[in-house]
């Protein structure tokens, strides 16, 4: 590798076993996915022994407890394990978001009894999750959400459709918001559904534009009962649930934003260095040293950003402005990052021979997901000035 050649990511990591952990990802991600991910995101594979592999080397479940067969990590550790998973792949790095997000509920809102009934497995048994908040006319406005739950003797039964489900018809387990009451968010309980319930079934997988190999479908509820042990916290916490998972989740999708520009910027430089024009490498070229340059220090930034929120969640302060800071700037920077990639590679650049026409597709659903990048500006500008229409 020449001196001009990408580099590893510079970390600061907490402790020794962070550092190891670390190693041990990127020897994963450098092994046994990457080498794939161009070819099973073209024939729209979901890799599903990756995840069995990530299961079973104890990375579906760190920032959780010990106790429960998880990690136990900081966040500031966890989403730069996500990092590096999606630099390898998004698919991959975001299904390990989407799992967490997932988990959450059970992990922070479950009873004793149940986390030590469902989470060992849900964390280190090889299951993987979903969650189902959006349905086809409840996106942005979740509270509106029409899937509802009815009491049944000492259990429910949950009717409606959920849409946009990462994992959708292949996960083990959804967890579910159900409206269990009156209109709005007060009426939204929480539940943990199995995969495999009599009467869960998943829709054919949404065509994408991107990231093809992570199923995105919607997932129809028909019926579906659930006893009551399966019920997360309160009735009509369900929303406050939802909204506290996501702060959480959206730090996920943006380390694994800064993850994809990250391998986009890698790419950049390895073409700019070696590729030669007008007798010198296309890098010597003040206009294409600059757009590196400017693309390089948005993605610090967007570390910077993402890993300063999550140190506020493990010292127990608020978070969710910057979270909402963070998914922002980082999906952004994604985008920008992604196409300044292709432009650096020009006419390869926009073919399927390297891989920054597929980083740019799949760019563009991480300003859309678990909240667009509208709803964040919202989120930031009720902390900054409060709530519309006082």
């Amino acid at each position: 590798m020449s001196d001009r050649d990408p580099q590893p990511v510079e970390r600061q990591l907490p402790t020794e076993e962070a550092r190891d952990l670390l190693a041990l990802v990127r020897d994963i991600a450098q092994r046994e996915i990457a080498p794939k991910a161009a070819e099973e995101e073209d024939a729209g594979r979901f890799p599903r022994e990756i995840f069995t592999l990530l299961s079973e080397s104890g990375l579906l479940g760190l920032p959780y407890s010990v106790d429960y067969g998880g990690g136990e990590q900081p966040y500031e550790v966890y989403l730069q394990v996500l990092e590096e998973l999606a630099t390898a792949r998004l698919t991959v790095g975001l299904g390990v978001s989407v799992h967490t997000l997932a988990s959450y509920a059970l992990a922070s809102y479950g009873t004793k009894q149940q986390k030590v009934e469902h989470l060992p497995a849900m964390l280190g048994g090889g299951l993987l999750g979903a969650y189902c908040l959006s349905e086809p006319s409840s996106g942005s406005d979740a509270a509106s959400l029409r899937t509802k739950a009815v009491r049944d003797g000492d259990g429910w039964v949950i009717d409606g459709t959920k849409a946009w489900i990462t994992h959708g018809g292949i996960a083990d387990f959804y967890t579910v918001m159900a409206r269990t009451g009156e209109d709005g968010p007060r009426g939204i309980t929480a539940f943990l559904v199995p995969g495999d319930a009599p009467g869960v079934s998943g829709a054919a997988p949404e065509k994408k534009m991107g990231m093809k190999g992570s199923p995105t479908a919607q997932v129809h509820f028909d019926g579906v009962r659930v006893p009551d042990d399966r019920r997360v916290g309160e009735e009509g916490q369900g929303f406050s649930i939802a909204l506290s998972a996501l702060d959480s989740g959206r730090l996920g999708i943006a380390a694994c934003a800064v993850g994809l520009a990250q391998a986009a910027l890698d790419e950049a430089v390895r073409y700019a260095t070696q590729r030669r024009q007008f007798g010198r490498p296309i890098a010597d070229f003040q206009g294409l040293r600059f757009m590196l340059a400017d693309m390089a220090t948005q993605i610090e930034a967007g570390r910077a950003l993402y890993l300063a929120a999550a140190r506020l969640r493990d010292a127990g302060r608020p978070f969710a402005k910057q979270a909402a800071m963070a998914k922002l700037h980082c999906t952004d920077t994604a985008m920008k990052v992604t196409t300044d990639a292709v432009q650096i590679l020009g006419g390869y650049g926009y073919t399927a021979d390297f891989p920054v026409e597929r980083y740019m597709r799949e760019a563009k659903v991480l300003q859309i997901v678990e909240g667009t990048n509208q709803i964040q500006r919202m989120v930031i500008a009720r902390h900054l000035a409060g709530p519309e229409g006082r």
